[in-house]
């Protein structure tokens, strides 16, 4: 019997790296156009997937992109359960492990939503994010736990431009000096445009808080039209736009030349049972 290991779960993490690059190349493409006139409309993820549905091969092409969403989220968890790229134990290690499960949860939830698209059977309407911002806000507590989550989402985007300002972007790529010279621009760039992305969209939720409204949150496509409403704003939509592309353009990269050291299936299965049962 043929025995799935470590390559399995690489070769899923890079599909993965790969089809985020794709949709954030067209998130960023379509605002870019939108922000100087030519078309194009700046959305967010969701909206992206709908255009590549509207065209040729649609349903098969999201289809491929809900796989590899499917695939990312599946990766995260790994990297959060299992620690495969040996955050440690420390408070930052802990932090980052948490925000990977996050980011399992948040993709998982795009990958279903692009499976429903390309299947034709479509999503329910209404803003999910404002549905259980709501919920949470009729809950004892609950204006406080929405603004710690604005919070949280805007120590988010303050960590990418930390990022992005110390140019560490490149240390997991298995690349030379002579390459990182032009991927590690491209990583900066995009890394920044999404760290201004979530600290609007975290002080969408601190309003959303205050406010004690839920219609307060929105996500990209509201930070986008935020900026849009700025003085110059078809500049700024222009330059955060521009960066969401650099953004999928560096997990096209990341998607062949991160540094993957994935743990063999038996193990997974084992730190997963392990987490769960820490959990009960």
């Amino acid at each position: 019997m043929l025995k799935l290991g470590h390559n399995t779960i690489e070769r899923l993490a890079r599909f993965g790296y790969g089809a985020r690059g794709v949709v954030y190349c067209l998130v960023g493409g379509l605002a870019l156009l939108a922000a100087i006139g030519r078309g194009g409309r700046a959305g967010d993820s969701e909206s992206a997937i709908r255009w590549v549905l509207a065209g040729p091969f649609g349903a098969v092409l999201v289809g491929l992109i809900a796989l590899g969403l499917l695939g990312f989220a599946a990766w995260r968890l790994i990297e959060g359960v299992t620690d495969a790229d040996r955050r440690g134990t420390s408070l930052k290690g802990a932090v980052v492990r948490i925000a990977h499960l996050l980011s399992a949860a948040i993709y998982t939830g795009l990958a279903i939503t692009a499976g429903s698209l390309a299947l034709g059977l479509g999503r329910n309407g209404g803003d999910a994010a404002q549905d259980w911002t709501a919920w949470l806000l009729a809950k004892p507590f609950g204006l406080w736990l929405v603004g710690f989550i604005g919070l949280c989402v805007i120590g988010g985007g303050g960590a990418f431009l930390v990022k992005a300002f110390r140019g560490d972007v490149t240390d997991r790529l298995k690349l030379d000096a002579g390459h990182c010279r032009w991927a590690k621009p491209i990583g900066q760039f995009g890394y920044a445009a999404r760290g201004i992305a979530f600290l609007i969209i975290g002080g969408f939720f601190i309003a959303a808080a205050w406010y004690q409204a839920s219609a307060e949150v929105k996500g990209l496509a509201g930070a986008f039209a935020a900026l849009r409403a700025q003085p110059y704003g078809w500049l700024l939509l222009a330059i955060v736009a521009a960066g969401h592309f650099a953004f999928g353009a560096f997990g096209l990269i990341q998607a062949r030349f991160r540094h993957i050291d994935a743990p063999d299936l038996d193990q997974t299965d084992d730190a997963v049972v392990a987490a769960l049962r820490a959990v009960r």
